[in-house]
């Protein structure tokens, strides 16, 4: 079993610098089939997570024009959480749940170095419950 973020998360996380059209961000995560990407400033300072869920809410629900709304504009960046490889599974998973959040960049001396999901820890835990079948399941389409 996993003794810490380094032993289940998902390394290379896509990334987007903050100057990103929202529209180029939601061809992104639909050419690679993710539900949401690492905002960056500069090559490795992560400055928040822009899921598809803020596209929705934060972008179209709210009317604004994806070909020339930024990224930085809708983000999820509200005091955001970041962990680091050696942090122990059960503390991210206390993290997460008292921020309420279902990712975390993983971050090691100021770089981004992958990303922890709550899909990621239930395929951990027990790859037959519903949630890691699901998160390990390729998308339907």
């Amino acid at each position: 079993m996993a003794k810490t973020v380094r032993d289940v998360m998902t390394l290379q996380p896509t990334t987007l610098p903050a100057s990103s059209k929202v529209s180029d961000a939601a061809a992104v995560m639909a050419d690679r089939d993710i539900g949401a990407v690492v905002i960056t400033k500069g090559d490795t300072q992560v400055i928040g997570i822009l899921t598809d869920r803020d596209i929705v809410v934060r972008g179209i629900a709210a009317r604004r024009d994806p070909w020339t709304t930024l990224v930085a504009e809708i983000l999820s960046d509200e005091d955001l959480a970041t962990t680091s490889p050696d942090t122990p599974v059960h503390e991210v998973v206390a993290i997460m749940q008292s921020k309420a959040v279902r990712r975390l960049p993983v971050v090691e001396h100021g770089r981004l170095v992958g990303i922890v999901s709550l899909g990621d820890l239930a395929i951990e835990a027990d790859p037959q419950s519903v949630l890691a079948v699901v998160s390990g399941a390729s998308a339907n389409r």
